[in-house]
């Protein structure tokens, strides 16, 4: 039942956690709840779940430092991601927010180390490519953490095909985080997940239920607090929202006669992609984390994913799923 981080990697449950939400991203900083928060993370240790996913920006600090606390005398139980490449410091952000330069590398990594509270991370993203750094820098200063034993494994994020090549040419590739999801097709057409599988590198699926939108709960913006990241993303604005939405109720409505969630069916059609994918579902709340992971226990007929790819074929999905300005930071 269990997958591989690539090809030496630990053992990790089907599905893992995405903690980032629990910092930022989807609601007014009064409405998160620390207690809660550390709770999630220790019922998913619980349950089995033993891949963490969180990021120097998320905050930004903040998460890895709850991350950190959640896992004090529970160490030995997770397989603890991080991710580095967008610029924390507010003020050099303003010029520059990917920074992928060797130097940079190495000092978020001793960062992150410190944040975390551990001796060393068992995976370490890139979290997007810097166009001014060419990758093989970029990789070769985040090898040179493998070999001071600050880091175990190396990933990369939101990248192109061509790129993982590169990267793993220097040094192993172990997972390659990218959003993937039955909205989100692009890495079965951008050639990155078929990559994955020949290279015998993990693919793990952020987003996988849509950000949300695919559990059926979010009807509209109206809804979601007024600093909610989904504001600002075109899938979820205007005409785009309400065709969604339309694609979703249908979905709701196989998923109930399937006798599942939406979420679960969503997490079910994610797995059933490969047995190189492990996605990591993003909660701050143990139901939604029981629910997830009741997913792995789900396994789609043929008829069924035939049903579900001709509900939401690739073209179906209104709106692109980053502004511009996001959109210029991914598949480089």
């Amino acid at each position: 039942m269990n997958r591989k981080l690539g090809r030496d990697g630990p053992s990790l449950f089907p599905i893992g956690l995405g903690c980032m939400g629990m910092s930022e991203g989807y609601g007014e900083r009064a409405e998160r709840d620390e207690r809660e928060s550390i709770a999630t993370i220790h019922r998913a240790l619980d349950l089995g779940v033993n891949f963490l996913d969180t990021a120097d920006i998320y905050g930004p600090h903040e998460n890895e430092l709850l991350v950190g606390r959640a896992l004090q005398g529970r160490r030995s139980q997770a397989v603890l991601a991080t991710k580095f490449g967008f610029v924390t410091d507010r003020e050099k952000a303003k010029t520059r927010r990917i920074d992928g330069r060797p130097e940079y590398a190495r000092a978020a990594c001793d960062a992150s180390l410190r944040r975390l509270g551990v001796d060393t991370i068992d995976l370490w993203y890139l979290h997007r490519a810097d166009p001014t750094v060419p990758i093989e820098d970029t990789v070769g200063a985040m090898a040179d953490c493998v070999r001071a034993g600050k880091v175990r494994y190396l990933g990369l994020s939101e990248v192109s095909a061509a790129t993982v090549r590169r990267a793993h040419a220097v040094h192993p590739i172990s997972a390659l985080q990218s959003e993937y999801s039955m909205w989100t097709r692009d890495p079965e057409h951008n050639g990155t997940l078929a990559t994955c599988q020949e290279l015998g590198v993990t693919f793990v699926p952020f987003s996988p239920l849509g950000r949300g939108f695919l559990t059926g709960t979010v009807r509209s913006t109206e809804q979601l607090a007024s600093d909610d990241m989904r504001r600002r993303l075109p899938r979820f604005q205007g005409d785009n929202l309400e065709r969604n939405t339309r694609l979703v109720d249908a979905v709701t409505q196989l998923a109930s006669k399937r006798g599942c969630t939406p979420a679960q069916l969503a997490l079910a059609w994610v797995l059933g992609r490969g047995e190189h994918i492990v996605p990591i579902p993003g909660t701050k709340r143990r139901a939604r984390l029981e629910e997830n992971v009741a997913a792995a226990r789900i396994a789609l007929s043929n008829d069924e994913v035939r049903t579900i790819d001709e509900l939401l074929p690739p073209d179906a999905i209104a709106g692109a799923r980053y502004p511009d300005s996001l959109m210029e930071l991914v598949n480089r």
